[in-house]
């Protein structure tokens, strides 16, 4: 769950680096750091969604609404765009700190007319930090569906974050083409929100209650990926053939 999760922050890094035009050089160093900011962040919303849950079992159903809230809000939204002027934490960076316009190595922090001044590799860690924190929001509840064992929720996240390092450089060229990712990871949230709205938890069973065991679970959300991306290649495909074929039907004779 974690993983197919974290496939849609490996896009929004990607853009993130793009409209920066961060060299190549320096994403290692700000994926190492972004990574261990979002372990901080995400400990300590486990942590807090553990005890949550531990004083009142029913906020289970309020993570259930959300994620098919979020699930149907990804679904319709429209094409995923970058709009860093809007993030706050950059609004706020810029007012009190002194910005350079230029890079300085791969230093977060430089002297600018003699004063202390950001680099603008720390407004992207800044926007990187903040965008996982919004992912978190969706993934760590989602989590909870499968496991309320605190140990479990944050390994698997801290797995999950680390891999994304590593899936970074591998598939951010490529999920520009699966088209029907962002609706097979609408799918998932939505199924994982219904899923915890359904199960009994800790209560007696109702009429409205169905308890779906964890390896289905883990079944479907595998299967709902595999799905997305099958049909993202088959479309991107036939898109390519279609686009030769017309090229060469257009070249002068």
């Amino acid at each position: 769950i974690e993983l197919s999760l974290s496939l849609d922050n490996i896009l929004v890094i990607a853009l993130i680096f793009a409209w920066f035009r961060v060299p190549a050089q320096f994403q290692h160093r700000l994926l190492f750091w972004g990574i261990l900011g979002a372990l901080v962040m995400r400990g300590a919303m486990i942590a807090a969604g553990v005890e949550l849950i531990n004083q009142f079992d029913s906020v289970l159903y309020v993570f259930g609404a959300f994620l098919v809230f979020a699930g149907v809000k990804m679904l319709f939204s429209g094409k995923e765009t970058l709009q860093p002027e809007k993030n706050l934490a950059l609004r706020l960076a810029r007012k009190f700190f002194a910005v350079s316009p230029e890079l300085d190595g791969q230093k977060f922090s430089t002297r600018l007319d003699g004063r202390f001044a950001l680099t603008p590799l720390a407004l992207v860690l800044l926007l990187i930090e903040t965008t996982d924190l919004i992912f978190a929001v969706d993934s760590v509840p989602a989590v909870f569906s499968v496991t309320r064992k605190a140990f479990i929720v944050f390994t698997s996240n801290i797995f999950a974050i680390i891999g994304l390092r590593s899936m970074f450089f591998l598939l951010a060229g490529a999920l520009g083409y699966f088209r029907y990712l962002k609706i097979g990871l609408s799918v998932v949230l939505a199924f994982v929100g219904l899923k915890m709205l359904l199960d009994p938890h800790d209560h007696p069973p109702r009429w409205f209650q169905i308890e779906i065991p964890t390896g289905v679970s883990l079944m479907t959300v595998a299967a709902i990926i595999l799905i997305a991306i099958v049909l993202s290649i088959i479309f991107a495909k036939r898109e390519k053939r279609a686009g030769a074929g017309h090229s060469s039907n257009t070249e002068p004779r």
